[in-house]
């Protein structure tokens, strides 16, 4: 819903947030107000020590607080249990009943000083019984007291109080034009500085130079744009997610068409293809997953890799001259040897240095594939997060191709520094002299993938035989002519739900949408959702038949806006084309729609288990196309089939299956 509004300000929680941790406050008060009415009642007519006065007074004046508390919750609670999502009107009394109980945080303030004072003072020679219980109660009052006041930092919005003025239609109605422009780019203005200071505080570790500067300006006008035109607090999200997950796994669950089945049965050409593919891909995803160093070999080897890795890397240094960047104590090295099975004298180049827009790499000589393999590491550091999200399109001009277009900003510049490293200090000359009759291959996983997609772009004219296997790359990372001309010497591998190979800000845009939409649509109170998609996720079952925006619609009413909808967007997005007044659809849109690189190969699990941890799972895989790629899917499974060790293991265990069949 649209989030709370009071002390004049709008706070990143809605009026049916309170039911879950009023309910559990609630039952905190009821235990602490039934043992110390019991205390009471045991002790009654044995305050006779000295201090004992006092402590009567204490213990009576709690019973009223706590037993005011608790009324004050119970009334919260009921309050907020009432409508849905977006339709806050039985809520309306909700703030009244907010400020009545901020107010009771007064007196148990002071009750809890008082208590601190009685316990403290030497004076009292009381029961130690009845002492310890004052203790804990005082305990107890400063616990929660610290609680809320974390509570309503988190949910504090710096932008609060810009927003209300966008909560009421009739500030808006009765601006002047110049004006509402005026408000609108303060607005903005607050928000994008917000954002930056975010960025910068997350980012406080790492010495920041001017591209950091202005990395952190793009990014925080990137979160601006896309935060900017909706009132949804986070548990609104939750809930969307939660819904759209149970939707997405009804229509798993519906019946293929004919059809559809036929389109996925390749032809003994493609299928043969295929199967190489997937062998060469098992094989290079072992050099994408060194390029992560020693994290990825102790993630891998929790038990062994420490050990392994201080007997064997002091000797394995190559010399100072093919290596850059900071490896204490070798085990960056060290890892790589163990992972990828090569010695020390196959290695060209290995670059640790690490900045935004440049990223780590190796350069080594792969002789069972004879092949001069160019690995890029994937996203490891901050360093390597502003560049992911430094996601604003720029033009890539090429010599001799016949259509340029649109890149990824962030990762192209990371593509051009290794680029000039490799050209410029003559690191590809040096291996081909090595090995002249080798052919080059580039390799990646995650933002590695994408800037080895777009590296051989770059070095496809000077060397036409180049291979480049990109390992889940980001979705929004080409444009469709830059796509389809990779398609000749790029394959991309994505396994299963990945989010990443789905992530481009049209996608976003997309999914923004459906959460406002499904949200907006769903009569269930908030908390019913919660609880019942936390069951279905931990537990399974069938999907709950939550009313979804595809029910009861033709494909005509879905283009349209709901009521609630827009009661949900706090003013009309550029990107919500449904809620302008004038269309779009002639304008350029500000992020156009970038695609996955490549061939596609995706690789799914033949009977999809929706445990996290599971053993023996079977994998199968299949040439794909970007179309399939045009939306996010949720699922628990989104972020780990993104993980490195998870696409090497399906790789492998592909790869053993259709061994024979290549041996053949």
């Amino acid at each position: 819903m649209p989030g709370l509004v009071v002390f004049g300000r709008r706070w990143a929680i809605g009026s049916d947030d309170f039911v879950l941790p009023g309910a559990f406050e609630l039952f905190v008060r009821l235990v602490w107000w039934i043992g110390i009415l019991a205390l009471y009642t045991v002790h009654k007519g044995q305050f006779n020590c000295p201090g004992g006065g006092l402590l009567h007074s204490y213990l009576l004046v709690l019973l009223i607080l706590l037993a005011s508390i608790i009324c004050a919750l119970c009334a919260l609670v009921y309050i907020s249990m009432q409508g849905t999502i977006s339709n806050p009107g039985p809520r309306k009394s909700l703030p009244k009943l907010l400020y009545t109980r901020l107010l009771l945080y007064l007196p148990e303030f002071i009750w809890a000083v008082v208590g601190a004072v009685w316990v403290s003072d030497s004076s009292v020679h009381c029961e130690k019984t009845v002492i310890n219980v004052v203790i804990g109660t005082v305990i107890a009052s400063w616990v929660i007291i610290i609680f809320t006041i974390i509570g309503v930092v988190i949910v504090f919005d710096p932008l609060g109080g810009k927003k209300t003025f966008y909560l009421t239609d009739s500030v808006n109605r009765n601006l002047e034009s110049s004006q509402s422009g005026q408000l609108l780019y303060n607005v903005k203005s607050t928000a994008t500085r917000v954002w930056e200071k975010r960025i910068r505080l997350l980012c406080c570790c790492i010495v920041q130079d001017d591209d950091h500067r202005v990395a952190f300006t793009s990014i925080a006008e990137l979160f601006r744009t896309y935060f900017s035109d909706t009132d949804l607090v986070p548990s609104d999200i939750a809930a969307g997610l939660i819904l759209l997950h149970q939707e997405q796994d009804k229509m798993e669950s519906c019946p293929k068409e004919p059809e559809e089945v036929l389109c996925h049965s390749p032809s003994s050409l493609v299928t043969d293809d295929l199967d190489i593919e997937l062998d060469n891909a098992a094989h290079y995803m072992l050099f994408a997953a060194a390029a992560y160093g020693w994290p990825y070999y102790i993630y891998t080897n929790p038990f062994t890799a420490l050990c392994k890795l201080n007997g064997d890397c002091c000797g394995n240094r190559p010399t100072d001259s093919d290596i850059t960047g900071s490896d204490r104590h070798n085990f960056h090295f060290g890892s790589i040897l163990k992972i990828t099975g090569l010695q020390y004298r196959d290695f060209i180049h290995i670059s640790f240095h690490n900045k935004i827009y440049e990223i780590p790499f190796f350069v080594a000589l792969d002789h069972k594939k004879e092949a001069i393999v160019v690995a890029v590491r994937g996203t490891l550091s901050f360093e390597d997060i502003l560049t992911d999200l430094s996601a604003d399109c720029e033009d890539l001009t090429l010599e001799d191709v016949l259509e340029n277009g649109f890149v990824h900003k962030g990762i192209t510049q990371a593509a051009n520094y290794i680029y000039r490293k490799l050209i410029n200090d003559g690191i590809l000359n040096q291996a081909f002299t090595i090995a002249p009759e080798y052919k080059l291959v580039i390799v990646g996983h995650s933002l590695g993938g994408g800037t080895a997609s777009i590296l051989a772009i770059m070095l496809r004219n000077s060397f036409p035989t180049l291979r480049c296997y990109a390992f889940s790359p980001p979705g929004g990372l080409l444009s469709k002519s830059l796509a389809d001309y990779t398609k000749h010497f790029i394959v991309s591998v994505i396994v299963g739900k990945d989010l990443v190979a789905r992530l481009s800000m049209p996608n976003m845009e997309d999914l923004k949408r459906r959460i406002v939409r499904i949200v907006a649509n769903c009569n269930r109170p908030k908390y019913q959702i919660l609880l019942r998609g936390c069951w279905y996720e931990v537990f399974g079952g069938d999907p709950d038949n939550f009313p979804t925006e595809l029910d009861g619609r033709n494909e005509d009413a879905l283009t349209q806006p709901l009521l609630a909808e827009e009661s949900l967007m706090v003013r009309r997005s550029p990107s919500y084309n449904a809620l302008e007044d004038e269309s779009h659809l002639n304008s350029p849109p500000q992020y156009p729609h970038l695609y996955l690189p490549g061939k596609i190969i995706h690789v799914v699990e033949e009977s999809s288990s929706r445990r996290l941890c599971s053993s023996d799972i079977k994998y199968t895989a299949r040439w794909s196309n970007e179309t399939v790629f045009s939306s996010i899917l949720i699922s628990p499974k989104m972020i780990t089939d993104h993980m490195p060790d998870v696409v090497l293991k399906a790789l492998n265990s592909l790869s053993q299956e259709h061994a024979p069949c290549l041996s053949c």
